[in-house]
């Protein structure tokens, strides 16, 4: 299984939320505050959490295990 990137920020509850499905699933990720970055705030903002995988496919909130699943396997 490919590593995915989860875009996040402290303080927020949806991302915590994302972060917790992705562990039920037993995904690897690597969790990115976009704090951190001001292209990366530029970009997900308003969008956070949001799940990238390594071909750049993005899957934004809302998402649950079930889309969650189906993006991964559409790699």
């Amino acid at each position: 299984m490919l590593p995915l990137t989860l875009y996040t920020t402290s303080g927020c509850h949806l991302c915590e939320h994302a972060e917790a499905i992705l562990e039920q699933g037993g995904h690897v990720f690597l969790a990115v505050d976009i704090a951190d970055d001001l292209s990366l705030m530029e970009q997900y903002g308003v969008r956070i959490p949001v799940v990238k995988d390594v071909a750049g496919r993005e899957l934004g909130w809302p998402f649950d295990g079930t889309q969650l699943e189906a993006f991964v396997r559409a790699e």
